[in-house]
């Protein structure tokens, strides 16, 4: 009975989610009183790690512009994203809704048709919008979406140079020949639209979607080689991931895997090559963001205007013995998240709050004067830096379906508070997981057989699925799979073996006496 209830309460849930349809079908939003509408440019990245940049005192890499959004803004240090993927984050991002409300929840699903995004109600509002770069939510194809007056996009996962002299780009549904390198040509179409803006009496939104970091790395010519010589001793190897720490052992299997740091991408040629070019590859990355700043100043509208950086999600580099993303862990779902607004934000701001993808939309939104609809699951952050006696969240929610592509990673739900995480998997013979975020950051001492911490993870068992139950998430959703199974091991690396159960699954003496 009560499962029949949980189905007809996640129907009547998701029917309540706005649907598309033409313009004036769009919920009406309030205005909130006495917030001028700024203009917003949103500038998102894919694979970024939150501490691949300068001014986190990365060893070598030098990112001065987006070290300059930090240094005159605000730095959102706990950033978090609800799927560490890019397409469900994205989606996130658009929507304001957790995975399973929006059903993207793998890289080859489209976003369900009548599926709202916040740019339609800027529209609404009378914004100039414009979307460019990487859309990533279904490869099939690259015509303009809802919500942006101007579009510039790819299909699927685009290609860093064209690799033929007739590869096209979608500009406002109209094929146009991509000319270069990608991260500076999509920067190229982003300044153009913005100095058409400065003839308009309307705010605007530019949506920079960058392609970049994602693998394959590939730097801008000028970069390749450029930290060839660095020394890479301080990236993780994996350190401590053992059975007898109760590392999950589907971790420890992944580490010789396509994610993992034996056989990353089933390549022999190791982490320390894939993270130089990375890091290269990022420097065209922080080039586009100064470019745009530069803009901002040129047309006077540095001050006023609200600048947010961010990554779609996280990426590890040998955490856990793993690369890549999808799991729980902080490496994988924490992004950078900076914004800047001179005329709000005094400058070297930082914020501990756990902030979200899904908050995205209400806080752009909110910079354009309009009030969160309901039915977002996120909240706005635009007002936290000035008020950080103001109540915020106190857990952010976490989820990944597993996909037959990478059938590694099983389906995994976490819970992440301001001190301890709790990280439970669905239909997999494992160890739960519970850490002490604040002590124990890197998250190496899984705290889940310790009886001191029993109450503790209780609590947060109970919580996971309360919010999981209040989102609508307790039902699992599927897609048919696509695209092929990168399901290898490599021999060399005791690829024939499995990894030992962890410790607290393991007993000395059977545990039933009374057998008949």
């Amino acid at each position: 009975m009560r499962t029949r209830l949980t189905q007809i309460l996640t129907i009547v849930l998701l029917l309540s989610i706005p649907l598309s349809g033409s313009a004036a079908d769009l919920p009406a939003v309030g205005k909130r009183a006495g917030v001028k509408p700024r203009n917003v440019v949103f500038i998102l990245t894919d694979d970024h790690s939150y501490d691949t940049m300068g001014f986190m005192n990365h060893p070598f890499l030098q990112t001065p512009n987006l070290d300059s959004i930090a240094a005159n803004g605000v730095h959102l240090k706990n950033s978090f994203v609800t799927t560490s993927l890019c397409s469900p984050s994205r989606a996130s991002i658009l929507t304001g809704l957790y995975t399973h409300k929006h059903r993207v929840i793998d890289n080859n699903r489209l976003v369900p048709d009548g599926t709202r995004f916040f740019p339609e109600y800027l529209q609404q509002a009378g914004y100039s919008t414009a979307f460019i770069g990487k859309w990533h939510m279904g490869g099939s194809h690259d015509n303009p979406r809802p919500g942006f007056d101007h579009w510039v996009s790819f299909r699927g996962q685009g290609q860093y140079w064209p690799p033929h002299p007739d590869y096209t780009l979608n500009v406002d549904g109209k094929r146009v020949k991509q000319k270069g390198y990608i991260t500076e040509e999509l920067t190229d179409y982003a300044i153009d639209w913005m100095k058409e803006q400065q003839t308009s009496d309307k705010p605007f939104f530019l949506y920079l979607s960058h392609k970049a970091v994602h693998a394959n790395f590939t730097p801008a010519d000028q970069d390749k080689g450029a930290y060839a010589d660095e020394d890479l001793s301080f990236l993780p190897r994996g350190e401590g991931v053992t059975a007898a720490s109760n590392a999950p052992r589907w971790v420890r299997d992944q580490r010789n895997s396509w994610h993992g740091i034996d056989f990353p991408y089933h390549s022999d040629k190791g982490i320390d090559y894939l993270y130089r070019r990375y890091c290269e590859t990022l420097l065209g990355v922080d080039d586009s963001v100064g470019r745009v700043l530069n803009q901002l100043k040129e047309m006077g509208l540095y001050d006023s205007t609200l600048v947010i950086y961010m990554g779609d999600n996280g990426f590890m580099w040998g955490e856990h013995g793993l690369i890549d993303k999808r799991v729980s862990y902080d490496a994988s779902m924490r992004v950078p998240m900076m914004m800047q607004c001179p005329e709000l934000y005094q400058g070297g701001t930082v914020v501990e709050d756990m902030i979200g993808n899904i908050d995205i939309g209400p806080t752009v939104m909110h910079a354009a004067g309009l009030q969160t609809p309901d039915y977002m699951d996120g909240m706005s952050f635009l007002d936290l830096p000035n008020s950080k006696d103001s109540k915020w969240r106190d857990y952010f929610l976490y989820v990944y379906y597993w996909e037959k592509n990478f059938p590694q990673t099983p389906t995994q739900f976490a819970l992440r508070g301001d001190q301890y995480k709790y990280i439970s998997y669905y239909g997999l013979w494992d160890v739960d997981e519970l850490y002490d975020i604040q002590a124990d950051p890197g998250e190496t001492r899984n705290l889940i057989a310790d009886p001191q911490f029993q109450p503790v993870a209780k609590k947060m068992e109970r919580r996971l699925y309360e919010m999981l139950g209040d989102a609508g998430g307790m039902d699992i959703p599927m897609n048919q799979p696509a695209g092929g199974s990168q399901n290898k091991r490599w021999a060399e690396k005791e690829g024939l073996h499995a990894a030992d159960f962890p410790a607290a699954l393991v007993v000395e003496e059977p545990l039933n006496k009374e057998a008949q």
